[in-house]
């Protein structure tokens, strides 16, 4: 068991280093990622209540 806990720690430990190693471009693309979902999900919400509304369903 505790062969299983250190090579999981090992194997976390490297990709942390390959973390470093990228600096913050990871970080980057976390922030363009999560700005892209956001203006999809907007889009949706747009489309869904435009629906809505020429149905008559809109609160």
């Amino acid at each position: 068991m505790t062969e299983l806990a250190y090579s999981l720690g090992d194997f976390f430990q490297s990709t942390f280093g390959i973390l470093i190693a990228l600096g913050n471009i990871p970080n980057y693309l976390f922030i363009i990622l999560g700005f892209v979902g956001l203006f999809y999900w907007l889009n949706l919400q747009k489309k869904y209540s435009r629906e809505d509304k020429e149905a008559g369903r809109l609160i």
